[in-house]
Parts: C-alpha cells; structure tokens; sequence
C-alpha cells in the first residue's frame, strides 16, 4: 500500500514537473496568408517586400519559383530590402471602362471650287533646211504652201493655218490647256529633213515655240533656172579686146612690110 501511494506521489511530482514546460512550448511559426496582387494596368503582378519576408518565403506564399523570381527582378542572389517592389508575372490588364465624353460635332465639308482652265500659246514655223542638217538657222527662211495642224488629244479643239514666206512662224494663240498632236504637210518639191509630227503637253501660261524643216529635193533642183549673164567677166571681155586690136595691128604691119620689098 506504501509503495502504491509512493508511485502515485512520484506520478504527481512529475506532472507538475512537465506541465510548465508543455504550456510555455512554441509551435513553428505559420505563413503569413498571401494577398494574391491584382494586375497593373501593363499587366504586371508587383509584390511589396514586407519586414521579414525572404526569398525563400516570398517564394513559397506567391507559389513562384525561387529560380523565376531571380530571373524576372535580375537578381544574383537572394538580397531585398523592405519595400522593394518584386515583379511575380504577368497577367491581363486591368480593364478600364471608358467614359462616354460629347459627340464630335461633324465638321461641313465645303465643296473645292473647280479651277478654271488656263491657255497658252503654240507658234510653229516650216523652214527651209538649206544645209539638211535638221538645225535651223538664221537665214533659213520659211517655206510657203505648208500645211500645220493642231489637235487636242480629246478632240475638244482643233486648228489649222498655211505657212507663209518670211522668218516668222504661226502663231496660234489662246489654245486651251490639254495635250495636243501637231503635224506639218511638206509642200511637193521638198523632202522633210526632221519629224512632221509631235505631242506635246501644253499647260496654262506656256509659250512653245516648234520648228519643222524641209529641203528641196533633187527634181526640183534641176528644174531651177540657171542663172543668166554676159557670160564672161569684165576683165575677160578687155583681155579679148585688146588681143583683137593686136591682132589687127600685127596684120597691118605684116602688109607693109611686104609692100616694102
């Protein structure tokens, strides 16, 4: 009976003994929750580093891996301060309703005033190449009995004149601005020595001057009379002279020596 009252006696003693030291024992600290970040308006998932956080702990609450969070915020080791902002990923922007502002009050659009057409001028001359060499001269005149055409690619205007003698050339004036075709008729007895056909733009305020050139071919050469005159020189006709009044000297002189004998 002692020895049951001893046992139970050393029981107590010893349960009073454990209990302070079960009572006063610390359990692992637990995880602080994980407030998931909401996304940025680019996308970007940012964490705050609060006091005590690490690395590894960051790690662990967001679920990234140690290894990403390095790569993503360029980090050589696993050193950050309070505060520092920590880039977790990437997610969808956030999205922003917008707010109807005023309708734009549409702008009247004024007709563009169609521009009146301008005119120009186009002076043509028909020359005689003397020399065939397609380059007019200052002292090739004009050949007459020509014939210039003027024509406006559309057909909204055509004109014609003859050339004429002199050193001036057709003149057409107050032409209406497009493009036109202009072609010269060589009159019979000449050959053409350039092109009788052009297309040229005219636009308002030009001025184009065009030369044409012709020469005389070789049946209306020989039909050409050949100059007239005396036939011989001045100087000719006093040489002539002269021995004609020697000659009837020295006859007149043979006489009367051969009377003398």
């Amino acid at each position: 009976m002692k020895k049951q009252r001893l046992f139970l006696s050393l029981f107590a003693l010893g349960v009073l003994f454990l209990t302070p030291s079960i009572s006063t024992a610390s359990y692992p600290a637990q995880l602080t929750p994980f407030p998931t970040p909401t996304p940025g308006p680019d996308g970007r998932i940012i964490y705050i580093v609060q006091p005590g956080d690490t690395l590894i702990r960051i790690s662990l609450i967001s679920g990234v891996p140690i290894e990403e969070l390095r790569g993503l915020n360029r980090l050589s080791g696993d050193n950050i301060v309070v505060g520092q902002e920590l880039l977790l990923g990437l997610g969808g922007p956030t999205l922003v309703t917008p707010t109807p502002g005023p309708s734009p009050t549409p702008t009247i659009e004024l007709p563009t005033p169609t521009p009146l057409p301008g005119t120009g001028i186009m002076c043509v001359l028909l020359y005689e190449d003397v020399n065939g060499d397609a380059l007019r001269q200052e002292t090739e005149n004009a050949i007459p009995g020509g014939a210039i055409s003027l024509s406006e690619r559309s057909g909204k205007a055509t004109f014609r004149g003859d050339s004429r003698s002199g050193s001036d050339p057709i003149c057409f004036n107050d032409l209406p601005e497009g493009e036109y075709t202009i072609s010269v008729a060589i009159p019979s007895g000449y050959n053409p020595t350039t092109i009788n056909t052009i297309t040229i733009n005219l636009s308002a305020g030009d001025e184009i001057y065009l030369d044409f050139g012709a020469q005389k071919n070789s049946e209306t050469l020989a039909n050409e009379p050949t100059p007239t005159g005396s036939g011989s020189s001045p100087l000719l006709g006093i040489v002539g002279t002269v021995l004609v009044l020697a000659g009837i000297f020295l006859g007149i002189f043979g006489t009367r020596i051969l009377r003398g004998r």
